[in-house]
C-alpha cells in the first residue's frame, strides 16, 4: 500500500490558506491539464483578477477530472507519498468544520498573514490542534510580499507564536516565510528571501512522518450492523463494519466490548469480489462467527490476546464546544464514539480554557467556542481507547438535539461507584466510603476555602452550609475561631504553628468527609505547600476555593478589627501585614468577592459543591 498522509491547513479567515493550497497544486503539477489556463481565461472574461484560491473553489465541483476532492479536501502526490490536504474554514463561525476536518489529520500547515500577525483565531486554531493530538505542525507566514519580504516581520511572528505554542505542548517543525500569490517557498525556493535557508512547503510536507500503519495496531472494528440472510437456504449472520486498526483473518478469536462476549471468526465475507486472506485497517469488512452470539451496533470487535479497549460510563475528556446553547449540567445529550451512541450528561467541568490566552475559568458550564476539561457521565457503558492510542475509538462528538455541538478526545476512564458497587452484601467489615456514598445518594467533600482575613470565606461558607442542609446534604463549617478555641488552642501564629493548625484541621475534615459530610474549611492557610499537603492527605473529594479580595479591601472590611490590631503591633505574624500570603496556583474555583455579591458567590459555590457530591 502506498504511504498516505492527511494534512490539514488552518488559520484565521483571509490569511490565505486556499491561495497557498491552490498555488501548491499548480506548482506541484497536480492540476488536471488545462485547468489553470481555463480559470485564468474565465477571470479575464469576467474582468476580475485571478487568484490561486479560485483553483480550489473550481475543483470542488469537478471530481470527475482526476482529482479526488470534495468541499474540504483534495488529493495529490509527490515522489515520496500520496497526500490528502484538508482546507479547514478559518472564520470563527466555521470552527465546527475546521475541527471536523482536522480530526483525521496527522500533520498541519498553520497559515498566518504576515501583514496581520498572530490573531485570536490563530491562537484558537493552535489550541484545537493540540487538543486533537496533532503534534506535527509547520507554520507558514504568508503574504510576505505585502511586507516587502521583511525578515524582522517574519522573526517577530515566529517568536510570538512559538511562545504561545510552547504553552500547549506544540513544537513546530518549521516556520516558513511564503507568498501564496507569488509562489515564494511553496514548491519553488524564493529568490526574494535569500535569508531563509530552511525547507520550502513541499519539502516540509515530505519531511513529516506518517503515523505507524494502523494495521500494526490492536484490532478494532466498531460494529456497523448485523445482517441475516434467508434466501436460498442462506443462514449466514454477518457482522459488518469498517476496520479502524489492526487486521483479522478466519480462525482468529474475538472479544466484543463492552459486552465481553467471545467467539471466533468462521469466514470472511465480501460482496461480489474475491474473498481476501485477511481484512486490514481501512477495509469495509464482514465475517461470520463459529459460535453465534448476540452483538449489536455500537460494540467494538477486538482480537483476543491483544490490548483491550477501556469500558466505562465516566469519561474524563478534553472537549471543544460549538453548540448554539451552552454545554450545561442537568441536560441530556448524546455522545457518539465509533458506532456507539449513548445518552450523556455533563457531570463536572474541571476547568474552562480560553483558547486565545490559555487563562482558566472555574465554572460549571461551557460557552460556544470554548475549550474545557470535563467529566462526562453516560447512561450505559461503552468501549473506547484513550487519546494517543487509536484515533477512531478515542475521539467523540456530542449531539445536542439533532446537531453536532461539540467533540474531543478521551483522556481517562474513571471509576463509577454506581456500576462497581451494585451488589453490596453484609460482611461484618467497616463500611467503605463507596458504600456510604451509594446509600446516602451523595459523597463527602472537603471544600478548602483560602483567602485573606476579611475576604469572605466564612460568610460564604455559612450561607452554602445552610442551603446544603436544607437540601438534605449534611454540611459543616470548620473555621479558625472554632478550632483555636478547642482543638488548636495550644497553637500560635508562627509559620510552624500555622502548618500544625492546618495538619490537625485536615485530619478532622477528612473524617467528616468519610462520614459523608460536606466540610468547609475556612482558614487563611497562606502557604501553598501546606494547602497541597492537605489536598494530598484528603485524596479524592477535595476542592480548593480561592476567596479573592485584595489587601486594601480586606482592611476596609476588618469585621474583627484584626488588621487594626496588627498594624498597632498587638498581633504578630499577621497575614498581609507582616506575614506573606501565597495565592493558589490552580484552584478549583475562584470567588471574587470584590466583583461578585454575597448572593452570587454563594450560588457559584453551592452549584460547584452539588456538582461534585451528587451523582
Amino acid at each position: 500500500m502506498e504511504e498516505l498522509l492527511n494534512i490539514v491547513t488552518v488559520g484565521h479567515v483571509d490569511h490565505g490558506k486556499s491561495t497557498v493550497i491552490g498555488r501548491l497544486l499548480a506548482d506541484a503539477g497536480a492540476l488536471p491539464e488545462g485547468k489553470l489556463e481555463a480559470i485564468k481565461e474565465n477571470c479575464k472574461r469576467n474582468s476580475k483578477p485571478f487568484e490561486y484560491a479560485f483553483l480550489l473553489d473550481a475543483l470542488k465541483y469537478e471530481q470527475a477530472q482526476g482529482i479526488t476532492i470534495d468541499t474540504a479536501r483534495c488529493f495529490f502526490q509527490t515522489e515520496k507519498r500520496n497526500y490528502i490536504i484538508i482546507d479547514a474554514p478559518g472564520h470563527i463561525e466555521f470552527l465546527k468544520n475546521m475541527v471536523t476536518g482536522a480530526s483525521r489529520a496527522e500533520a498541519a500547515l498553520l497559515v498566518i498573514d504576515a501583514s496581520h500577525g498572530v490573531e485570536e483565531n490563530t491562537r484558537r486554531h493552535g489550541y484545537f490542534l493540540s487538543m486533537l493530538g496533532i503534534r506535527q505542525v509547520s507554520v507558514l507566514v504568508n503574504k510576505m510580499d505585502l511586507v516587502g519580504y521583511d525578515r524582522k516581520v517574519f522573526e517577530d511572528i515566529k517568536e510570538e507564536y512559538t511562545k504561545f505554542l510552547k504553552k500547549i505542548n506544540i513544537h513546530p517543525e518549521t516556520f516558513i516565510p511564503v507568498s501564496g500569490m507569488e509562489g515564494d517557498n511553496i514548491a519553488v525556493r524564493s529568490e526574494n528571501m535569500p535569508w531563509y535557508q530552511g525547507p520550502i512547503v513541499l519539502e516540509q510536507m515530505d519531511a513529516f512522518h506518517a503515523i505507524p500503519e494502523p494495521e500494526n495496531m490492536p484490532f478494532r472494528m466498531p460494529v456497523q450492523g448485523v445482517y441475516k440472510f434467508t434466501d436460498n437456504n442462506d443462514s449466514r449472520r454477518i457482522i459488518a463494519g469498517t476496520v479502524e486498526s489492526g487486521k483479522v483473518k478466519a480462525g482468529d478469536g474475538l472479544v466484543f466490548y463492552p459486552s465481553g462476549k467471545k467467539t471466533k471468526v468462521k469466514t470472511l465475507e465480501v460482496f461480489n469480489a474475491p474473498v481476501p486472506e485477511r481484512f486490514s485497517a481501512g477495509n469495509a469488512a464482514g465475517f461470520t462467527m463459529t459460535e453465534e452470539i448476540f452483538v449489536k451496533r455500537g460494540e467494538i470487535a477486538c482480537l483476543a490476546g491483544e490490548d483491550a479497549p477501556c469500558v466505562g460510563v465516566r469519561l474524563k475528556v478534553n472537549l471543544f464546544w460549538l453548540g448554539k446553547e451552552n454545554l450545561q449540567q442537568n441536560k441530556v445529550y448524546h455522545l457518539k464514539c465509533g458506532t456507539s451512541k449513548v445518552e450523556m450528561r455533563l457531570e463536572r467541568v474541571e476547568r474552562v480554557v480560553n483558547a486565545s490566552d490559555l487563562s482558566c475559568l472555574m465554572r460549571q458550564y461551557v460557552e460556544k467556542n470554548e475549550v474545557a476539561e470535563c467529566i462526562l457521565k453516560l447512561d450505559r457503558p461503552i468501549a473506547f481507547d484513550l487519546a494517543g492510542s487509536i484515533e477512531a475509538t478515542s475521539r467523540f462528538v456530542i449531539v445536542d438535539e439533532y446537531e453536532i455541538a461539540g467533540g474531543g478526545i478521551i483522556t481517562e476512564s474513571l471509576k463509577d461507584d454506581d456500576y462497581d458497587n451494585k451488589n453490596i452484601r453484609w460482611s461484618g467489615d467497616a463500611m467503605t466510603a463507596a458504600e456510604r456514598s451509594r446509600m446516602l445518594g451523595h459523597s463527602g467533600l472537603v471544600v478548602w476555602m483560602t483567602g485573606l482575613s476579611g475576604s469572605g470565606k466564612t460568610t460564604t461558607a455559612q450561607e452554602v452550609e445552610r442551603r446544603l442542609v436544607a437540601a438534605g446534604i449534611p454540611a459543616y463549617v470548620l473555621d479558625g475561631d472554632k478550632l483555636r478555641h478547642g482543638l488548636n488552642n495550644d497553637l500560635g501564629f508562627s509559620d510552624e504553628d500555622r502548618k500544625e493548625n492546618i495538619r490537625r484541621t485536615t485530619e478532622v475534615a477528612k473524617l467528616f468527609k468519610d462520614a459523608g459530610m460536606v466540610t468547609f474549611v475556612t482558614l487563611i492557610s497562606p502557604f501553598e505547600e501546606a494547602r497541597q499537603a492537605a489536598k494530598a492527605a484528603v485524596g479524592n473529594g477535595f476542592m480548593e476555593v480561592y476567596v479573592k479580595a485584595d489587601l486594601e479591601t480586606c482592611k476596609s472590611r476588618d469585621p474583627k478589627k484584626l488588621y487594626e490590631k496588627a498594624l498597632k503591633g498587638e498581633i504578630k505574624s499577621f497575614t498581609g501585614i507582616d506575614s506573606p500570603y501565597e495565592i493558589p496556583k490552580n484552584p478549583d474555583l475562584v470567588l471574587d468577592t470584590e466583583l461578585w455579591s454575597e448572593e452570587e458567590c454563594a450560588e457559584a459555590l453551592y452549584s460547584a459543591v452539588v456538582a461534585k457530591v451528587k451523582r
